[in-house]
């Protein structure tokens, strides 16, 4: 198994058909569930482990989750409310290296991503299939993202960092 990308990495080619969005939407309404079942239980230096050598800590993967899934949502409510927006990038390796994410308790984050996916799950489930070819520039990587494609990519994305937890648990039961 690769422990950078338990998963593989995220790619979508083709048409992305109505059965596929709404699979990918139930994968983000089941994210909260699966990653707080990922990390029962878990506590201390455990928490602290890196899910890889190398990597952030089951901590900072929480934490991260919470700030990359914020900003998912933000993006989608640009692309649905401007003409093709701008992003802004973040640098997510910093924000995971700030106290909130280094040591801080996980439960706050946890309860941020559950009402965050409901509220999500909310406006994916009201979009229209137009919606989702509405899309936002992203200036680092310098393409244009339609919002079904990023659908795929933060569906995977948690599912990614779910595997990334467990792997690290099942190295720390060894």
């Amino acid at each position: 198994m690769d422990e950078k990308y338990p998963i593989g990495t995220y790619s979508f080619d083709g048409k992305i058909s109505a059965d596929q969005r709404r699979a990918w939407i139930s994968e983000i309404e089941q994210l909260p569930k699966r990653l707080i079942e990922s990390v029962a239980g878990l506590q201390g230096s455990e928490l602290q482990t890196p899910y890889r050598t190398g990597g952030w800590s089951i901590i900072q993967v929480v934490h991260h989750i919470a700030d990359s899934h914020m900003n998912s949502y933000i993006r989608f409510k640009l692309a649905l409310t401007e003409e093709t927006p701008t992003i802004r990038p973040y640098y997510e390796d910093r924000f995971a290296e700030l106290p909130d994410s280094l040591d801080a308790d996980i439960e706050p984050s946890l309860i941020l991503i559950t009402q965050l996916h409901k509220k999500w799950v909310t406006l994916l489930e009201s979009l229209k299939d137009e919606d989702f070819q509405k899309a936002f520039y992203h200036p680092e990587s310098k393409e244009t993202l339609h919002l079904d494609y990023t659908l795929g990519n933060y569906a995977w994305h948690g599912n990614h960092h779910v595997a990334h937890i467990l792997a690290a648990r099942e190295r720390m039961a060894q």
